[in-house]
């Protein structure tokens, strides 16, 4: 382990390195640009646009890209697939620049061609939250005014009451019986590819609508996170700064790539920024192989890191917890990791103890911090790091973002004391989609408050302490306590409700609620389960009800006491 000398030394090192590495002449470069009136450095031999990411692929055209299941693509064929779906809706559905198209399905190749071709052509992707019910999709249609949606065989079956109040227009993926819309393959049998001069035409420029990503916050609905093709790309271009700084540090590490190609184990779902993201965009620019799973299976994860040869595990944090208690971990060939890396939570220490001990050497260990606001950027750690700061999140990513801290005015804190964590960067969202208000409560003068509360230490090191946000990180989803607190108060039992999270070994946390009955009524917590499976996602109903009659306590300004409730549930529990 790093002693705190050694760590000083090292860094100083990492100084050095990251200013070397985006000097004006290197393939990494920055430049600053001004952004809707913030100046921030960018990288500056980047691809303009996600179209222009796309074709880094043809680098590798003949190696293989997308895999799941029995299906294969190499590089040149996806794009080739994309293209041609591209043609069609531009010819076919009349979708032009900034028009929105969402993407309701579960993972799949599908999937993966319906994103690139909607943002080759200037459309701005919805991917909707696969998990969500019949009201919550209704919501982010509407909301984002998707003028077409790609639908599985589940979605469409909960998009299609839907249709007569919602203006769309559906192209249905692998369709369980006889497709009522246009199915996706058939639409692009016949069809030629755009040429590269035709969608040179589309003329999309770094600044232009890419993605709107819905997010859960504090309060009610989702929010939708609109990004630009430049905020993606940076995110993307960061993590590949990151890894080539690191191998330049750790020199020792790069001797010990396998000589296969790059893969990764896609293992979460494509609506998160960490999938979209840091698994699948990012294997543009690492050339990478993006094996792609049915639905999480620690048994068929074990089986695909042998079989493909998967060189990065990524996931969330429950993820690697779960493959490490699987009696298949000892019987499966790991030789081929180099890396098990984790974000969209916070990793237990202990876990990563386990880690070193059960995984081969080469494989280091990763944490990395960021929000759909942020796509995903903000801090990261590894390996020497990771093990010598188990409780922090890592440094600011170089060399476009930086991360401080701050009072309850605004104004920056020194190291070591606690404040809310603010990110800024070429990263960070345009704004929340048609909400002003909400966009200009969290972004100020260039900088993205988070509402997640943390300290800085005297080495720069991040450590997340707590959440400003009334939110629950269940393995990796966010849930907006309040929104389900909404739907729990239209039973018509319920006078009042708190609903806040209580840790979990696996997940991380898992939501729960303290309801206040009405006199002379009653619910129990299966009714109350059964309430709320058509109302919300299924992630999203509490695990635990506390029923009580007498009013829930509250602080001194009224308020409910939500964090003495939670303490309260976590000794119950301890009981138990």
């Amino acid at each position: 382990m790093l002693t705190q000398e050694e760590i000083r030394s090292d860094l100083v090192k990492l100084k050095e390195i990251v200013a070397a590495h985006k000097a004006p002449n290197t393939e990494l470069a920055v430049h600053k640009e001004i952004i809707s009136g913030e100046e921030y450095d960018v990288f500056t031999k980047a691809p303009r646009n996600l179209g222009a990411l796309y074709e880094l692929g043809l680098r590798s055209k003949d190696e293989t890209f997308l895999v799941y299941q029995k299906e294969r693509y190499t590089f040149s064929e996806t794009l080739h697939l994309a293209r041609r779906m591209a043609r069609v809706l531009t010819e076919q559905y009349g979708i032009s620049h900034g028009d929105r198209v969402s993407i309701c399905a579960r993972n799949s190749p599908e999937w993966c061609l319906a994103y690139m071709a909607i943002t080759m052509i200037g459309g701005v992707v919805v991917p909707m939250n696969s998990w969500w019910k019949e009201k919550e999709i209704e919501y982010g249609l509407s909301d984002s005014g998707s003028k077409l949606a790609f639908v599985d065989q589940a979605r469409f079956n909960q998009v299609q009451p839907l249709l007569k109040s919602l203006d769309i227009e559906l192209i249905q993926i692998k369709p369980e019986q006889t497709p009522t819309y246009q199915e996706f393959y058939s639409l692009i049998q016949d069809i030629d590819p755009l040429s590269e001069a035709e969608l040179e035409a589309f003329n999309i420029q770094p600044e232009d609508n890419a993605s709107i990503m819905y997010t859960s916050g504090s309060t009610g609905n989702p929010k939708g996170v609109l990004s630009t093709h430049r905020n993606i790309i940076n995110a993307l271009y960061t993590w590949r700064f990151v890894k080539e700084i690191n191998e330049i540090l750790r020199p020792e590490l790069v001797e010990k790539v396998p000589e296969n190609q790059a893969a990764l184990l896609a293992n979460v779902p494509l609506f998160h920024v960490t999938g979209s993201h840091a698994q699948f965009l990012a294997s543009f620019v690492y050339l990478r192989k993006f094996v792609m799973m049915y639905k999480w299976d620690v048994s068929e994860a074990l089986a695909l890191i042998e079989k493909e040869k998967i060189t990065v595990f990524h996931g969330v944090p429950t993820m690697t917890w779960e493959i490490m208690q699987s009696e298949e971990f000892s019987k499966t060939n790991l030789s081929s990791l180099r890396g098990v890396q984790s974000g969209g939570a916070p990793r237990p220490p202990e876990h990563l103890k386990m880690m070193l001990e059960k995984f081969p050497a080469e494989a280091i260990p990763g944490l990395g911090y960021g929000l759909t606001e942020t796509n995903a950027i903000g801090a990261i750690i590894s390996g020497k790091f990771y093990e010598a700061k188990p409780h922090s999140t890592g440094r600011p990513t170089p060399p476009v973002s930086a991360v401080k801290i701050v009072d309850e005015n605004s104004q920056a804190v020194g190291p070591n004391e606690t404040g809310e964590i603010c990110v800024r960067g070429p990263t960070i969202m345009k704004g929340y989609w048609r909400k002003p208000k909400e966009t200009s409560d969290v972004l100020k003068d260039g900088w993205f408050f988070t509402g997640d509360i943390g300290l800085l230490d005297d080495l720069g090191f991040l450590v997340i302490l707590d959440r400003a946000k009334d939110i629950v990180i269940r393995g990796g989803e966010n849930i907006g306590c309040a929104e389900v607190e909404y739907a729990i108060a239209e039973h018509s039992s319920v006078s009042e409700v708190s609903v806040y999270g209580i840790p979990d070994e696996r997940l991380g946390e898992i939501p729960c609620a303290s309801i206040m009955l009405k006199p002379s009524m009653t619910a129990t917590s299966k009714d109350l389960i059964q309430f709320l499976e058509n109302k919300i996602a299924a992630f999203k109903i509490p695990q635990h009800f506390y029923l009580q009659y007498e009013k829930l306590p509250r602080i001194a300004a009224g308020k409910i006491a939500k964090k003495e409730l939670r303490q309260l549930a976590i000794k119950k529990r301890a009981s138990i």
